[in-house]
């Protein structure tokens, strides 16, 4: 499976199963159009006399030529071996536990997929004893694995921060006598930032999420408080000053376009003059009645601001300034290893999370699902045929996924998303899938467009 594009002046080729990126010409961007696999020695009469009205017969030739050398290098038309590890895909110990601390937020942000804090299961905190089940449960079902992730979340963490505080340090307490290891994550919306919580945080936790929608005018539109006022103000100073302290230890600011803000590069912009440069912006993913949501509709003009974006970067970069958009990073060399090119983020099967009232769910966004309920850790169940099953959710399981030439790189997207928009957690859904493969197009021409001027 192979899969080109032009982009910025760059024809582009993919050879999906190897990984392989080539710059190519338009001479053979065209005669890919017309040889298929397996490839003879010499170039099909038939590529010859389509194109030689356009281009030089020996030109034709011999392009022919170094194309059947990439293929002989296994590098274009190259066997899928992949599928053969996705189809003895197996249970795997759980590593990564989100903890929702809080089914309570003090913003009501328009789209928030977790029904504005609560997830329809009404304002809880999670209580010290429960946050501790759920660490000895992560413990216990981590088998043999010795770095273990925990990520806080909400609602909003930060409302629960005594619970926070005392978890890690409980955690901590485990790890010399368990041979354990844990790696700590926070999402804020900022609001509740102060020296305390930015002092541990800043010692404790491995990566934090900062929560920004951009532009002042864009996030106050949809990131209000209880009372209906904007969040900007209130929170901005206070993610610079943590971002200050925070000196090279990870952290990004994340936010989400919606239908109100197609021109996202601009709130990107707005978020790096802030003097963030490691940012993600999001589509929201929502009921498409909602006044606020994208739709199929809207993509050439996504398409076109994707574009918009990767030369703004590329502008910034060649001042020799950084930025980091996430969404068009690639590790061409090493990438993703197999299994999680195959299954992604490991939802339902490597990933759970766990709610106040001690259910276990896939991830964060299953919770308050009961049909994805997995158990409990009140009382000792976990549904081990369920998790069975999201192993089993991967690209060859999906039918989409199976013939699309970003399967290696989205890993069969989102398994809530394709639940609550397509149906099934096997079923693509199809508005997300366009969007990332524009995003794969502008991160493999920024990429190609690196490993050129490097080689000059």
């Amino acid at each position: 499976m192979i899969h080109k594009f032009y982009q910025n002046g760059l024809y582009i080729l993919l050879d999906v199963n190897s990984g392989g990126v080539h710059v190519i010409d338009k001479l053979s961007y065209r005669l890919l159009d017309l040889v298929q696999p397996p490839l003879s020695e010499n170039c099909p009469q038939d590529a010859v006399d389509a194109l030689s009205g356009e281009f030089d017969i020996n030109d034709i030739e011999e392009c022919y030529h170094e194309l059947y050398q990439l293929y002989e290098q296994k590098l274009l038309f190259s066997e899928d071996d992949y599928e053969k590890f996705a189809l003895t895909a197996v249970a795997s110990p759980i590593k990564a536990l989100c903890l929702l601390v809080a089914l309570d937020c003090n913003l009501r942000c328009e789209y928030c997929f977790a029904g504005k804090g609560d997830y329809g299961k009404g304002r809880t905190l999670m209580d010290l004893d429960t946050a501790k089940r759920a660490i000895d449960f992560l413990v216990e079902k981590s088998a043999n694995r010795r770095m273990l992730e925990v990520d806080f979340f909400g609602g909003e963490p930060l409302m629960n921060f005594e619970v926070v505080k005392q978890t890690v340090l409980y955690a901590r307490s485990l790890e010399e006598k368990l041979d354990k290891k844990f790696r700590f994550t926070v999402t804020t919306n900022g609001l509740l930032l102060d020296d305390e919580k930015i002092d541990f945080i800043n010692k404790e936790m491995y990566n934090v999420v900062l929560s920004v929608d951009g532009r002042k005018c864009i996030n106050d539109r949809m990131r209000k408080r209880v009372d209906g006022s904007g969040s900007y103000d209130s929170f901005m100073p206070k993610f610079k000053k943590f971002a200050a302290l925070r000196g090279d230890k990870e952290y990004y600011v994340r936010g989400t376009y919606t239908k109100y803000n197609l021109d996202f590069t601009n709130d990107i912009m707005s978020l790096y003059d802030e003097g963030f440069d490691q940012i993600s912006i999001e589509p929201v993913i929502a009921d498409e009645k909602e006044p606020y949501a994208l739709s199929e509709s809207e993509l050439p003009e996504i398409f076109a601001e994707y574009e918009r974006l990767a030369d703004r970067l590329r502008g910034i970069r060649g001042q020799g300034k950084h930025i980091n958009f996430f969404h068009f990073m690639l590790d061409l060399d090493q990438g993703p290893c197999a299994i999680k090119r195959l299954r992604g983020c490991g939802c339902g099967n490597e990933y759970a999370a766990v709610t106040p009232d001690g259910g276990i769910y896939p991830c964060h966004q299953f919770a308050g699902i009961e049909e994805y309920k997995m158990g409990s850790i009140n009382d000792g169940t976990f549904n081990t045929e369920m998790k069975l099953d999201f192993a089993r959710a991967h690209v060859y399981s999906k039918p989409e996924c199976k013939k699309c030439w970003a399967k290696f790189y989205c890993s069969g997207g989102c398994n809530a998303n394709n639940y609550l928009y397509a149906g099934d957690i096997l079923n693509a859904y199809r508005l997300s899938c366009e969007i990332e493969k524009k995003r794969l197009e502008c991160a493999l021409t920024l990429k190609a467009e690196k490993l050129l001027a490097e080689n000059e």
